[in-house]
């Protein structure tokens, strides 16, 4: 395994045309010798409010409180990623103060140290070796992450926004047409 990405973002290359991934921004939650997971973070379900699906987060969910796409792999679970209070030490770390959250624990274990909640339906999961081939290849660019990335209240725009605030060449790909035949 190529070095741990995990903590950090994968914005999808102008390479990366698979409609599941297409201009996409994901949170790499783990990444080791077994695969990786993450979580894409710029696609809401606008018909999806947290208070349908889980109404005990519905007072904490970010916005918009909406349910999130994470990925294609298993659609209908739900995954919740939180953003701590200073001070709290969360399980789970993901990137700053975000950590995933169990939720077969109840709320209440929580409660206190969360300031907002983002919830996702699925997740994106790659086998060993997948994500180094897939980043070798350059369908991804490996960016850091920023605490708030993950609770950001604009995620239509999240992908040109994290390539614009990177050095070089890369933020040149966020003025990229959609369809460069179009332009």
């Amino acid at each position: 395994m190529a070095e741990s990405v995990a903590g950090k973002l994968l914005v999808a290359s102008l390479s990366l045309v698979d409609p599941n991934f297409f201009r996409t921004v994901v949170l790499v939650c783990m990444h080791d010798d077994d695969g990786a997971m993450g979580l894409v973070l710029n696609r809401p379900v606008m018909e999806a409010p947290v208070a349908d699906h889980l109404p005990q987060f519905a007072g904490l969910a970010a916005d918009p409180p909406v349910v999130f796409q994470g990925g294609p792999v298993e659609p209908t679970a739900a995954i919740a990623l939180g953003r701590f209070r200073p001070g709290a030490a969360p399980a789970n770390r993901v990137v700053g103060d975000a950590a995933l959250l169990d939720l077969s624990r109840p709320l209440d274990d929580y409660q206190a140290d969360l300031a907002s909640v983002r919830v996702f339906a699925g997740y994106s999961g790659w086998s060993p070796g997948q994500l180094d081939r897939e980043i070798a290849e350059e369908a991804w660019f490996v960016v850091p992450a920023l605490e708030g990335d993950a609770f950001d209240p604009d995620p239509a725009t999240l992908w040109r926004r994290v390539l614009q605030r990177q050095p070089g060449r890369l933020k040149l790909f966020a003025w990229a047409p959609a369809d460069p035949r179009v332009n």
